[in-house]
C-alpha cells in the first residue's frame, strides 16, 4: 500500500503477491479494493498483481479539475518508471480498458499482454449521451443509482441477485453517491472519457490482447469490441452469453480462467 506522486498528485496504488506483474485497471466507479476476491486465485497461478487507483478515483488524491484520459495513461507510465517495470501486462474493464488502450496505443513496448472485458476504442456521441445523463443525475443519490447501476447488470443477474442489488442500492444511494465528492471526482472521470479515441492508432498496438465482450452489454455492446477485433493486428475477441456490461462481477469464475488462461499460455499450440 503506497503513494508516489504524478502532476502533485498523490497516486495509491498496491503490489500484491510476487511473480510476473498484472496491472489491473479499474472500471470508472471501482477503487483497488474491487479486485480482493480474484487476488488469491491470481497468487495461485503465480502472478503480482499491480493495483493502482487511476487519477481522482479510489484513494488517490482528488484532481480538481477536468483532464483528458491520456493523462491516465501518462500516470500510469510514470508508475511504471517509479516500480522499475520495464514492461507488463495488463487488464482494464471499461473505462479501465481505455485507459490500457490509450499506454498500449502511445506506449506500446511497455505492454505485454493485454486482456480488455467491455472496452470501446472511442467514445462515440451515443457514450456522450450517456456520460451526460450520468452528471446530470449526479445531485440526486437515487436517480444516479438509477440512471447508472441496473444497465451495468444483465437481466438475468439483477433477478437472480435481486435482494443483493436492492441492499447494494441502499448502500450506496446512502454513502458514495451521497458524497458530494464522490460526484465531483465522478463528473471529472466521465468527462476524461470524452476525449477517448484510439481508432486510427488500432494497428500500432502489437501485443496479443484478449478482448472480453458481453451479449447484454447496453453500454458498450458487442459492436464495439468487434471494432477493435478488426483494428488491432493480434487480438482474439470472445462474447459471453447472457452476461451484462460487469462481466467479471457476473461470472468471476468464467472471468478468471479467461484471464488467468490467457496471461499463462505463451506458445503457440501447433498441430501436426
Amino acid at each position: 500500500m503506497s503513494n508516489f506522486v504524478f502532476e502533485d498528485k498523490a497516486v495509491y496504488y498496491e503490489v500484491v503477491g510476487e511473480g510476473r506483474p498484472l496491472m489491473l485497471l479499474n472500471g470508472i466507479m471501482m477503487s483497488t479494493k474491487s479486485w480482493a476476491p480474484f487476488l488469491p486465485a491470481l497468487k495461485q497461478a503465480g502472478i503480482q498483481a499491480l493495483l493502482v487507483d487511476l487519477l481522482d478515483q479510489g484513494q488517490s488524491e482528488a484532481m480538481e479539475r477536468d483532464f483528458p484520459i491520456q493523462l491516465q495513461a501518462e500516470m500510469l507510465e510514470a508508475l511504471l518508471t517509479h516500480l522499475q517495470i520495464p514492461k507488463i501486462d495488463i487488464f482494464g474493464t471499461s473505462y479501465g480498458g481505455e485507459v490500457a488502450l490509450n499506454l498500449a496505443a502511445s506506449r506500446p513496448d511497455l505492454v505485454d499482454r493485454m486482456v480488455l472485458a467491455n472496452t470501446v476504442a472511442r467514445t462515440n456521441a451515443w457514450l456522450k449521451e450517456i456520460g451526460e445523463a450520468w452528471i446530470l443525475a449526479g445531485n440526486n443519490p437515487r436517480a444516479y443509482y438509477a440512471t447508472t447501476i441496473p444497465v451495468i447488470y444483465s437481466p438475468q443477474f439483477y433477478d437472480r441477485k435481486a435482494e443483493w442489488m436492492e441492499n447494494r442500492k441502499l448502500l450506496l444511494t446512502e454513502t458514495a453517491f451521497a458524497s458530494t465528492s464522490f460526484q465531483t471526482r465522478m463528473a471529472r472521470l466521465t468527462r476524461s472519457a470524452e476525449s477517448h479515441d484510439v481508432t486510427e492508432q488500432l494497428g500500432n498496438i502489437p501485443c496479443p490482447t484478449l478482448l472480453i465482450s458481453s451479449q447484454q452489454d447496453h453500454i458498450t455492446p458487442y459492436e464495439e469490441q468487434a471494432l477493435l477485433a478488426e483494428g488491432m493486428p493480434n487480438a482474439e475477441l470472445v462474447m459471453l452469453p447472457q452476461t451484462g456490461h460487469a462481466s467479471f462481477y457476473e461470472r468471476p469464475d468464467l472471468f478468471t480462467a479467461l484471464l488467468i488462461g490467457f496471461l499463462s499460455h505463451r506458445d503457440r499450440v501447433v498441430l501436426p
